[in-house]
């Protein structure tokens, strides 16, 4: 990019995210109102007259979503500290190195000591955040709050002032337009040739005068080109069809980069029912700290194959362990797509309140502490994220299971089959867990019933049972399932939510029937996608 056209954009980019901070700050001078009183007509009206309808529209929205997204960043830190107050008043109720009710005491006084100043600091965090909730103003750094406080510890960070404050600036440039269906090329604001890869930007009313294009446009003497997903955006533009576009700079490298996102059309996913009654097979995935174990699971909830170990070394910088998680995704699609499964299944981690309370609960010293580290490095959150984005591009279903006992039962019920199976791979309880999960999605209890067909149907004489049909069958004995009407013995039943009794043991209440679905509310299919 020439001298002259980065000129103009950092121009350009200034210009609109001043007038994006004054919107933004006027936002939250609002509150909490609902969507109808925000105001949002007039602070568009206010800014067409120093940008343009549209750079007003793309602005207002923004800070909308920047409103609501401050807004649950502060609901989930509010949670967050009442989990840990909570953690800290169980223990405090308890005296020093004694137990009650499955709560232990602090080891020593002095710890007690050192509980309580805590519990204080966080009770006047929670404090400061619903008063923040109450007044609906939550706290919004243009550029990060992460990058601010760089600036009392440029040493550290190995940045000069003046490195540091080229990168504020380039953070606090505001050059995103909205697409537009029946737009030329799906943009009017900023437009990208499909054929020659020329790129023009209007500009807003009071920079006119830089225009080298009719209609008070510019027009940048470089060109671009899409690599990733063009077809995609060759289909999308020249059909006239909404695209975005994001113009970033990164000083670092001396790059302006250009960004196209579009939404996907909504589809209906099959449900878990659906999926086992149409005899498909899934890719079951457990995740792990450093690797991914997975294991094909057919439509009757059977190993096929052998347990696959997926790396997942995420450590690092998080730009690489993003890239080695997209990379380990990867993976797991193709090995999908090389079995014929129709999808995957997950597991729905969340470790929320492990996190919020893990100093409490999750062990002590050096050994609690290596312990904590490993669950608060897990990438539940974004590796659910990112299999949904990645495996609906891909054509594949994702479907997520409750996670509860699978690891237990897999190890008991599944680990020494699997390693009969595949007598030259070393298989783990990780891969006896996936098993589990890939059963649990498919509708099918995660406990392997005895006397069903062995792993060697040659030279190993059992009989076969029922166990594969896909439709539901009792469990535990070959007795037809009883009714709440029918006369039962001992404690071997339990009531189902229909009020129907099925034999199986209490204990293992949840291993078919807790509710496995797919993904639903997919960014992939509503959101925006580069």
């Amino acid at each position: 990019m020439s001298a002259d056209d980065a000129l103009v954009l950092r121009v350009v980019g200034e210009h609109l995210g001043g007038c994006a901070r004054a919107d933004l700050a006027e936002r939250l001078r609002i509150g909490r109102v609902p969507a109808k009183e925000n105001r949002r007509a007039e602070r568009k009206r206010a800014l067409t007259k120093v940008s343009s309808s549209r750079w007003a529209g793309a602005i207002t929205r923004a800070s909308e979503d920047q409103y609501q997204l401050s807004l649950r960043c502060l609901f989930d830190e509010r949670t967050s500290l009442r989990r840990a107050i909570s953690g800290i008043h169980q223990r405090l109720a308890v005296p020093c190195g004694q137990r009650a009710g499955g709560v232990r005491g602090y080891p020593s006084p002095a710890e007690r000591a050192q509980k309580q100043r805590r519990l204080q600091v966080l009770t006047a965090r929670l404090a400061d955040v619903e008063a923040r909730i109450e007044a609906g103003r939550p706290a919004v750094v243009v550029g990060g709050r992460r990058l601010a406080k760089v600036r009392h510890h440029l040493a550290d960070a190995g940045l000069s002032e003046s490195g540091w404050r080229e990168r504020g600036e380039a953070a606090r440039l505001f050059l995103t337009a909205d697409g537009e269906s029946e737009a030329p090329y799906g943009n009017y604001t900023i437009s990208v040739d499909p054929v020659e890869g020329t790129v023009t930007i209007v500009l807003p009313e009071p920079l006119r005068h830089l225009a080298n294009a009719p209609r008070g446009r510019y027009r940048l003497a470089c060109t671009v080109i899409f690599n990733h997903r063009r077809g995609e955006w060759l289909d999308r533009v020249t059909a006239h069809r909404a695209v975005r576009y994001d113009i970033t700079h990164d000083p670092e490298r001396g790059r302006w980069c250009l960004d196209a996102s579009w939404s996907t059309p909504e589809t209906v996913l099959p449900t878990p029912v659906e999926l086992a009654a149409a005899g498909v097979r899934l890719l079951a995935v457990d995740l792990n700290a450093g690797h991914l174990a997975a294991c094909v699971i057919d439509a009757h909830g059977n190993p096929v194959g052998r347990p696959v170990t997926v790396p997942a070394n995420l450590t690092g910088p998080a730009s690489q362990r993003d890239g080695r998680l997209r990379q380990a995704i990867s993976e797991l699609i193709h090995l999908a797509k090389t079995n014929d499964c129709a999808g995957l299944a997950i597991e729905n981690l969340g470790f929320d309140d492990a996190r919020a309370t893990g100093r409490e609960t999750m062990g002590r010293g050096r050994r609690g502490k290596a312990f904590r580290r490993t669950v608060a490095g897990l990438p539940t959150a974004r590796f659910r994220e990112r299999v949904r984005g990645m495996a609906h591009h891909a054509g594949l279903v994702v479907v997520a299971v409750d996670p509860a006992y699978t690891s237990r039962w897999g190890g008991q019920h599944w680990q020494t089959p699997l390693q009969q199976q595949s007598k030259t791979t070393i298989v783990t309880g990780h891969h006896a867990a996936a098993a589990a999960i890939g059963r649990r999605a498919l509708g099918h209890g995660a406990r392997r019933r005895p006397g069903e067909t062995a792993h060697d149907q040659r030279i190993v004489e059992r009989r076969a049972t029922g166990q594969t049909v896909p439709h539901p069958r009792t469990r535990g004995t070959a007795s037809p399932p009883r009714t709440t009407g029918t006369p039962h013995q001992g404690n071997k039943t339990c009531r189902d939510r229909n009020d129907q009794l099925t034999l199986l043991p209490v204990s293992q209440d949840r291993s078919g029937r807790q509710p496995a679905s797919p993904v639903y509310g997919d960014p992939a299919n509503t959101g925006q996608h580069r």
